[in-house]
């Protein structure tokens, strides 16, 4: 008899590439669904590009319902990685990205998708992932938040922008809920919804700005962010692109919905908060540029943090088409068509590093053989003899 080395047995490997499948993916799902959404905002477009759009849209469907599949397999298979992830303060407010993938992706069916899949089928969608990516929105800005006071010991010098994300994620609720408002019945549940919407926009503009000096003070006080980490810089775009569209969808719904005086009075506020709140946008915008700049030239290479680049410049690029109605002011309708090619840039720079990563496995790299462990096992020499 003889003792030889058999190496453990390895899970296979589709389901354990899924163990480094985090909540961060969903940031892939909004920059490709803003994509679409935000196309159709624009002063002008032909059929052409609104194919493109509504291809867009209908792409970001797949890719959700593809990535909560395997998201479940991960929870399913990998439970002990999904808790990790929840308990880790660089990981966990991805889950806020959850939630801004299912309203991105129902907001874009009532606009990019409606042709498509149908008017019907388009309110049908939007109600169940609005209702469903709200309240997950809700439990994120609450649960994060508590982990990270009594579990995570977070330090200041660790802030970063991705914090922002379980915050902002109401705020995509109250940009997106004014689309429904209309396909509710007339009196109390428009009003209600508007109302909530109104409330949501608060709820996430307060938690922000308590938030946003810990991660400005935190660049200032200790320096550029890590190479991979420094796309995040974008992130601190969406709550300000995304506050100025949902003024201005809530103040777009308002008329018949609320009463006067305060649905003129919401298109009042639309203006004097969406055009200084886009003015300092830009200058973000013009900071974080400089950031990854910088960090290109040390040698940033290709992480998922680049989707960070798609989905706040889609807000800003919703805000600045708002502001054009709202004012009609041609400035506007030129600032959101060069916004969109930015957007449409990040997204091809985003798109194209994703699929080589899954192509070379580097994004979700095959697990490792485990060393060999010694067990018995007979063998037998030539003469037959057993050892």
């Amino acid at each position: 008899m003889v003792t030889v080395a058999e190496p453990l047995p390895v899970p296979s490997v589709p389901r354990a590439r899924l163990r480094r499948l985090g909540p961060n993916w969903y940031a892939s799902v909004m920059g490709t669904a803003v994509l679409g959404s935000a196309g159709l905002t624009l002063p002008a477009h032909a059929e052409a590009l609104r194919d493109l759009f509504e291809g867009a849209w209908a792409l970001s469907l797949i890719m959700l319902v593809a990535l909560l599949a395997a998201r479940a397999l991960h929870w399913t298979h990998h439970r002990d990685q999904a808790r990790a992830d929840l308990l880790d303060a660089a990981t966990a407010p991805f889950y806020g990205c959850l939630s801004m993938a299912l309203l991105s992706v129902g907001g874009g069916a009532l606009t990019a998708g409606q042709d498509l899949i149908g008017a019907g089928t388009a309110v049908a969608l939007d109600t169940v992932l609005f209702t469903a990516g709200t309240a997950v929105g809700l439990a994120a800005a609450v649960a994060v938040p508590y982990l990270m006071a009594v579990r995570h010991r977070v330090e200041p010098a660790q802030a970063t922008p991705v914090w922002l994300l379980p915050l902002v994620a109401p705020m995509v609720s109250a940009a997106l809920g004014p689309l429904l408002v209309p396909h509710l019945p007339a009196g109390q549940p428009r009003e209600t919804l508007l109302l909530a919407c109104l409330s949501l926009f608060g709820l996430s503009l307060s938690a922000t700005l308590l938030m946003l000096p810990l991660v400005f003070a935190r660049l200032v006080t200790c320096g550029p962010l890590p190479l991979a980490l420094t796309p995040t810089v974008f992130l601190v775009l969406g709550p300000l692109g995304q506050s100025a569209t949902a003024v201005g969808r809530i103040a777009d719904a308002a008329p018949g919905v609320v009463p006067a005086p305060y649905d003129r009075g919401l298109g009042v506020f639309a203006v004097l908060y969406g055009v200084p709140v886009t003015g300092f946008a830009l200058l973000w915008l013009a900071l974080a540029s400089v950031h990854v700049v910088r960090a290109r030239r040390q040698g940033m290479g290709f992480a998922m943090t680049w989707w960070a680049f798609t989905f706040p410049v889609g807000t800003c690029v919703t805000a600045a088409a708002v502001l054009a109605r709202h004012t009609g002011l041609v400035v506007y309708d030129g600032l959101a068509v060069g916004l969109y090619a930015l957007l449409a840039v990040a997204w091809s720079a985003a798109a194209v590093g994703t699929v080589r990563g899954l192509l070379s496995g580097e994004l979700l790299p095959a697990p490792r053989p485990a060393p060999g462990v010694l067990r018995p096992a007979t063998g037998r020499t030539r003469s037959g003899a057993a050892r």
